[in-house]
């Protein structure tokens, strides 16, 4: 139990009891420790825990009995007898005379020996005489170069008129092309113009009557002049007027063919038709 300073005054003790001084730091501390050493504790033994190693069985089935195989007895080999053995003969102590020795001697060298054995004496390798030079025949070369001469002079000339040739039918060609386009560019201006004649009553016959005519390319008709009279003056001013009337004239297919003066040629009765 515990009693304060003042009731320890009241009661009359001698000497006033103190409180103790830091308990709670000292209760702290001491909890703090405690806390740390099981913290290190633990810590240490996770550390050094290890997983533990994997048991390894191996599953084999035992081997299939060796095959008993049975022993044959091989026979033992006859053992051969030794042949009798031959008397010896001893030789008498006669000294015999030795026989002399003959030398050999050293063979003769053979006479035929064979060539390829026999030293061959170096020849010095002879000089080739250089070919002499043909002769030129100056006259041959003279005429072989005339002729070819002639012969490429041939060749262009014939060239040059199969292109003669070529360019003169690809020009009649143009030509024939192009005079078959001005009739059919004339024809439509004649019949635009044939349309428009009022033909007088007293005609007779079938004359003719030439005019020449000048247009721009839009048709318009410019100017047109009689050339030559049918001898009718009333049909050659009818086909004046039907002229001026047919202005623009009909344009031509191709705008090459364009010609700024038409010669135009009527009759009262026009059998082209």
């Amino acid at each position: 139990m515990r009693v304060s300073a003042v009731e320890i005054g009241q009661i009359g003790l001698p000497f006033p009891v103190r409180e103790e001084p830091a308990l709670g730091r000292a209760l702290l501390l001491s909890l703090g420790m405690h806390l740390l050493l099981v913290a290190v504790l633990v810590l240490g033994v996770s550390w050094q825990t290890r997983e533990p190693a994997p048991v390894v069985l191996e599953l084999w089935t035992p081997p299939p009995p060796v095959p008993v195989v049975p022993v044959v007895p091989v026979p033992a080999p006859a053992i051969k007898s030794a042949p009798p053995a031959e008397p010896v003969f001893k030789k008498p102590d006669i000294a015999l005379k030795a026989a002399p020795r003959t030398e050999k001697a050293n063979p003769p060298p053979p006479k035929n020996v064979p060539e390829q054995h026999r030293p061959v004496a170096k020849v010095p390798p002879q000089p080739v005489p250089k070919a002499a030079p043909p002769v030129r025949d100056l006259e041959q070369e003279r005429r072989m170069k005339e002729l070819l001469a002639r012969e490429q002079a041939s060749i262009s000339a014939q060239r040059q008129e199969e292109e003669m040739r070529l360019l003169l039918a690809r020009q009649q060609a143009e030509g024939a092309a192009r005079s078959a386009r001005l009739a059919g560019w004339t024809d439509k201006i004649r019949g635009k113009i044939r349309d428009n004649i009022v033909m007088p009553l007293d005609i007779k016959g079938n004359p003719e009557a030439v005019f020449d005519v000048i247009q721009i390319p839009t048709g318009e008709v410019i100017d047109v002049k009689l050339r030559k009279s049918s001898g009718n003056r009333a049909y050659d001013d009818a086909v004046e007027r039907a002229i001026r009337k047919s202005s623009p004239l009909p344009k031509p297919d191709d705008t090459r063919d364009f010609q700024r003066l038409l010669e135009l040629k009527f009759r009262p009765v026009d059998r082209s038709r």
